[in-house]
């Protein structure tokens, strides 16, 4: 058997180009739009050198991620510092505004510790000084002037026993000047504390008592009294001790007055003993021991009764004791910074007594 053998359709014949010349072809002839003669004849082209192609690097799309990741990374950057600062200026806020940091800011000037109203011996003076009287109390020994502290609104007034004791009549003046009669509610000679009532009176402006368990040495306080019969005086200065132990002379229902025979000058103060002396005079046989504020705010003769206040305007004891030394003419020479309180916790754990008209 003969192999049949298959045959390849032919291809077409294309001549083969002319040699390329040696000169540069000169450019094509355009006629009309479609139409273009070469010079070489016919209408293909000449062949030349392939056209350079520029190497454009191939898009890397990492770093469109990574420049939009960064954006984004940056972007979140910035708002954790703004609420960071905005907290930090938060948190400074709140710190500038804390009561413990506007304290310690305060400046320090003489007897001030604060620069509010509040806390200066001026503010304390304005607030506290209409609730402080001056008493005068006529006996048959003589007359004799102290201080007190309003209570009530309606003229309950406390003030030291030594002060009313034996007594045939009180005079009260006001801070404004308005003189009132007052009558002897209750004593109690043990404490030295008198309660006395004003007879008419009403909207009197009561004193606000503190707490004197909270008193620390070195806290500031001001004294309102009437020393030499001087209204309304105000002195300040610090507590220097607490508890300490202060005996006073303790005339029963002033019977000894009655007789003629006062125990005391009234220039020179009520006598009193402690650290084993005795100032301003004989305390006699008959007294008693309290536990005591012990105060450099100024008090002379006149203070008794009067009012020991802390910077927030709270009484915090009743002065009843201070040494008042006696000049070479008989007066004294004042006060050098030796005065005892009765604390006001003393005062209101007897309140109920001295109403009842004695004591606890």
């Amino acid at each position: 058997m003969t192999d049949f053998q298959e045959q390849q359709p032919q291809q077409p014949y294309y001549p083969p180009h002319p040699p390329r010349p040696p000169y540069e072809p000169t450019q094509p002839i355009t006629t009309e739009a479609g139409t273009t003669i070469w010079p070489s004849g016919g209408h293909v082209p000449p062949p030349v050198d392939p056209p350079l192609v520029a190497t454009v690097p191939a898009p890397v799309p990492s770093p469109r991620r990574r420049a939009r990741r960064g954006v984004g990374l940056m972007a979140a950057v910035a708002i954790a510092a703004a609420a960071v600062g905005g907290g930090t200026a938060t948190l400074v806020q709140q710190l500038s505004s804390d009561p413990a940091t506007t304290a310690s800011s305060s400046t320090v000037s003489g007897t001030n510790v604060s620069a509010s109203s509040r806390g200066t011996v001026a503010g304390v003076a304005e607030a506290v000084s209409p609730s402080i009287v001056e008493i005068s109390a006529t006996s048959n020994a003589g007359k004799s002037t102290g201080s007190g502290v309003i209570i009530t609104s309606d003229g309950e007034i406390v003030t030291n026993n030594h002060v009313i004791s034996g007594a045939s009549s009180v005079t009260v003046q006001l801070s404004d000047g308005k003189t009132y009669q007052a009558e002897v509610v209750g004593t109690d000679p043990d404490k030295d504390l008198a309660l006395i009532k004003l007879q008419g009176a009403s909207g009197l402006k009561a004193a606000t008592l503190g707490d004197s368990s909270k008193v620390r040495v070195g806290d500031e306080v001001v004294a309102i009294g009437s020393p030499e019969g001087l209204t309304g005086t105000v002195t300040s200065g610090i507590v220097s001790a607490l508890d300490r132990d202060v005996t006073v002379a303790k005339d029963d229902d002033g019977q000894e007055q009655q007789q003629g025979q006062q125990q005391w000058d009234p220039r020179q103060g009520w006598p009193f003993e402690f650290g084993g002396q005795q100032f301003n005079g004989d305390t006699g046989s008959s007294k008693t021991t309290y536990k005591a504020i012990q105060t450099d705010a100024s008090l002379n003769p006149g203070n008794s009764g009067g009012a020991l206040i802390n910077m927030n305007g709270e009484i915090i004891g009743i002065n009843s004791a201070m040494y008042s030394p006696s000049s070479s003419s008989g007066s004294t020479a004042g006060s050098v910074g030796l005065g005892f309180a009765i604390p006001v916790d003393t005062v209101k754990a007897d309140l109920d007594g001295l109403r009842s008209g004695g004591g606890s």
